[in-house]
């Protein structure tokens, strides 16, 4: 603590990302992460990058990018964000769409930042409890919000809702945004990009982090009408006129462009999640029903804080939350077919020794 600090430094609980050890020798199940590398194209193309051009600022509005991806999702370029990362474009939103006069609601159990947003942004929040299956029950929103914004597939749950119930939710609440965060939703659930000419309320975040294996290179984006947009990026020009660099644009473009590699890789991510799912039910533990690249498992005889413990020991990372309703459960992500071997084995002799 500094004498230095501004009052809301002092009140500020960061978010805590999941651990990124300093040595390679961690199996890391831990972050989500796709377990093998980007497409062949997307390293063809940043090698390309001429050196030169790094002494120049990229693009403001990072325009190749902007048309790429509205391209693919039928949508105008004015209907496209782009940030560096979707946690920076969700700030973002957490700025630009929310009324400060009415709670944002998101669920009681799901992505961590939220909170966090709204204390650095000075928002009041409620959180509205997930049914006893740890689905999202959008039903039990109320209309008089500040805002609504959940994942869709939620984390750390894994668990997605069909677009019909998020469409309900847009036509009954009018009065504010619906954000919706999709950054896992390549590996089952259905988008509600098709929604976003319909509804002047919805806002769809996305990602390339997960399903294109671009954590490295921060790239994510918001999709809504063109007034959305517009007041994201006003508060972006207030904040940072350049967040996406040359490197991180062209790799974003190239990666976008390999569609074959895009369906191969979350075939080959869901196969592995299917295996996964069925390896920690024939070790008794309790899954539930995931459409991300994770899983939300607990063993009804053991503490998840002692089986994460317990894994680390043996050089394999998965995240625990020491949180109400599922502190004993363990997020585990889907990694490659020897990784998920690894896990597997590494549970049964603990389970054994215990």
């Amino acid at each position: 603590m500094s004498r230095y600090w501004s009052p809301l430094v002092e009140q500020l609980s960061p978010y805590v990302p999941g651990e990124q050890p300093g040595r390679e020798t961690f199996i890391k199940l831990n972050t989500n992460e796709l377990p093998w590398p980007p497409s062949p194209r997307v390293l063809e193309a940043v090698h390309g990058v001429g050196g030169g051009s790094l002494r120049l600022y990229p693009d403001p509005d990072n325009s190749r990018l902007r048309e790429a991806w509205a391209k693919r999702e039928g949508l105008l370029p004015e209907q496209v964000f782009l940030g560096n990362g979707s946690d920076e474009v969700l700030a973002h939103v957490f700025r630009a769409l929310f009324d400060p006069r009415r709670p944002v609601l998101f669920p009681d159990i799901t992505y961590s930042f939220f909170p966090v947003y709204c204390a650095l942004h000075g928002l009041k929040y409620q959180t509205i409890p997930l049914a006893e299956n740890f689905g999202i029950e959008l039903g039990a929103y109320p209309a008089a919000n500040g805002g609504v914004i959940f994942p869709n597939p939620n984390a750390p749950t894994g668990m997605a809702l069909p677009r019909a119930e998020i469409e309900a939710l847009l036509a009954a609440n009018r009065e504010s945004v619906v954000v919706v965060d999709e950054a896992y939703v390549d590996f089952g659930a259905e988008t509600c990009l098709p929604l976003v000419n319909h509804y002047d309320n919805l806002l769809v975040v996305q990602t390339l982090s997960k399903s294109r294996g671009l954590a490295g290179l921060r790239v994510g984006a918001a999709f809504g009408q063109a007034p959305l947009i517009e007041g994201l990026r006003r508060v972006k020009n207030s904040f940072n006129s350049y967040p996406l660099g040359r490197l991180a644009e062209t790799g974003a473009v190239a990666a976008l462009e390999d569609e074959a590699w895009f369906l191969s890789s979350c075939a080959r991510l869901t196969g592995n999640r299917t295996s996964l799912f069925e390896g920690l039910l024939s070790l008794d533990f309790q899954v539930l029903p995931s459409m991300a690249n994770f899983l939300l498992a607990r063993h009804p005889r053991h503490k998840g804080r002692a089986l994460s413990a317990g894994l680390r020991e043996r050089g394999i990372l998965v995240r625990h939350f020491q949180l109400p309703r599922i502190s004993d459960h363990l997020r585990i992500s889907v990694g490659a077919q020897e990784h998920c071997h690894a896990l597997l084995e590494g549970l049964g002799k603990i389970l054994q020794e215990e």
